[in-house]
């Protein structure tokens, strides 16, 4: 009985907790924008015209005017500039290339992490992604055209390995990049 009822248990919260901390994470960003932004407009506009939610309007328009701004090249040039400035910066230069890394990731303009391919390595094969075919995108000691790359993400966490490998020891797989990195995520239990 107490097995069933924990088994039970663990399935509702693992059945909620990604809903609770999406929606978690777009209450904070509402509430934080309209305290900022609400901030700037009760001190820029006359009273009585802030209105509650109007910081959190102007934070989605202003996030959206920067998407529209990033579209221009001489604004992506601007913003390149002044990220190799911050990539100089001692401290600054970890954090933000972290940050940057984890959301080109899940970027718009981006088209995946690359092709999912089965690795074979003395007899086990590994559920992994195509990230290079192309050797002479490669440091000059690891071109050889013989050879890809490909990443090997781990279960449960963040973190994996990027091997070259022997080209007749991978094979591409009838799987989208999001399904196979699902799959290998969670140790093959969310299936294809």
């Amino acid at each position: 009985m107490f097995k069933y009822i924990s088994k039970t248990l663990l399935t509702g919260f693992i059945t909620l907790l990604p809903l609770v901390l999406t929606l978690y994470l777009l209450y904070w960003l509402g509430v934080s924008s309209e305290e900022f932004m609400g901030k700037v407009f009760r001190y820029i506009l006359p009273d009585g015209m802030y209105f509650p939610g109007l910081g959190m309007v102007s934070g989605i328009v202003i996030v959206f005017m920067v998407g529209l701004l990033m579209k221009a090249y001489l604004v992506r040039k601007l913003f390149s500039v002044m990220e190799e400035i911050l990539y100089r910066l001692p401290l600054i230069k970890s954090i933000y290339r972290a940050f940057r890394d984890l959301f080109d990731f899940f970027s718009p303009n981006k088209e995946g992490i690359g092709q999912a391919v089965g690795v074979t390595i003395n007899g086990v094969e590994l559920v992994g992604f195509l990230t290079q075919e192309n050797p002479k995108r490669l440091p000059p000691s690891f071109r050889d055209p013989e050879r890809v790359l490909v990443y090997l993400p781990m279960s449960y966490m963040v973190g994996g390995y990027t091997i070259l490998v022997k080209k007749e020891d991978v094979r591409k797989l009838d799987m989208s990049g999001d399904e196979a990195m699902r799959f290998v995520l969670t140790a093959g239990i969310a299936g294809k």
